[in-house]
């Protein structure tokens, strides 16, 4: 799959697509289901399966206080776009300049003349423009003019309108894990590369993992039973998603401590997947009480996966 990251980097060669603009996040089941007939109509008619997403989403740039959590960053959207077999991926800048253009441009500029869009699905919903001015029917009437068809996402919606990413977020924050994957169609993880930490979990330990959170906020929080894929390997763990606040971390990241485990991971890439949460991350009164708990954490998540070892 092609990655176009930014308008300057679209090329004549790219005009003439089927399109479909959103943010694609998590990219479950009823993202498949467009994604499925984006991909049949592109086939159809000869052109690129393209998706565009806006990077930042523009809740981070307006309100990132009250942006909603990201279940997938953009490399592993990027991954997940590519299994589902589209050919382009186009990550639009979005920041206050680009909002400020008129619909007009938007259509006429971005997608007719250097997209060459013949065919785009759109959710009915879909605002763009300064102001917000641009929505599906401006859509519709600028795709009789120009030479395009518009078709709403709702055409492919699944017979389960319950899934969306919102209703994911929310799984997740329940530990709801199955209801998560059934709406996902596979099991939530997090990826990411080790980097180095403070080494503090070697004095106690429970030596971890470190991974840093890329993106504005986490859909999980706390400590968490876990299996770690690595290299096609899967171990057994107990993972911490916060800020760490008994040590004073002030940035949020993924520490996990793989059970029977010992070798480096600096530099490698690691596939976390939560099966239940342990309790809320919280603050101690001092790291002898932070180990006393990291064990009762290790202990209870030892027992969960084993008495659950088809996970």
């Amino acid at each position: 799959m092609e990655f176009i990251r930014g308008l300057q980097n679209i090329r004549p060669h790219h005009s003439g697509s089927v399109l479909t603009i959103g943010k694609f996040d998590g990219v479950h089941l009823g993202h498949q289901a467009v994604l499925k007939n984006v991909n049949e109509k592109a086939r159809a008619l000869g052109l690129p399966a393209t998706v565009m997403v806006f990077e930042p989403q523009p809740e981070e740039v307006f309100s990132p206080a009250t942006a909603p959590a990201r279940l997938s960053p953009l490399r592993e959207k990027y991954l997940l776009l590519k299994a589902q077999q589209v050919d382009r991926l186009l990550a639009v800048k979005f920041n206050r300049a680009f909002a400020s253009q008129s619909a007009d441009t938007f259509v006429h500029d971005l997608l007719v003349d250097q997209l060459g869009v013949k065919y785009l699905v759109v959710g009915d919903d879909f605002r763009f423009g300064r102001g917000r001015e641009g929505d599906f029917a401006m859509l519709t009437e600028a795709g009789k003019k120009y030479g395009f068809e518009v078709v709403s996402t709702q055409s492919f919606r699944m017979d389960d309108c319950r899934i969306s990413s919102t209703a994911i977020r929310e799984a997740l924050a329940m530990g709801n894990f199955r209801r998560a994957r059934d709406m996902l169609g596979r099991p939530f993880s997090i990826r990411g590369r080790v980097v180095h930490g403070e080494k503090k979990g070697r004095t106690i330990g429970f030596p971890t993992a470190n991974v840093l959170l890329k993106r504005c906020k986490a859909p999980l929080a706390g400590v968490f039973a876990v299996t770690v894929a690595i290299d096609n390997n899967t171990y057994h763990g107990v993972a911490n998603i916060g800020t760490r606040p008994t040590v004073d971390g002030q940035r949020s990241q993924l520490e996990v401590h793989l059970f029977d485990f010992d070798r480096s991971l600096y530099g490698e890439s690691i596939d976390v997947v939560p099966h239940k949460k342990l309790r809320d991350e919280v603050k101690f009164a001092s790291f002898g009480a932070l180990k006393q708990q990291i064990q009762r954490d290790a202990e209870q998540a030892r027992l969960f996966l084993q008495a659950n070892s088809a996970l």
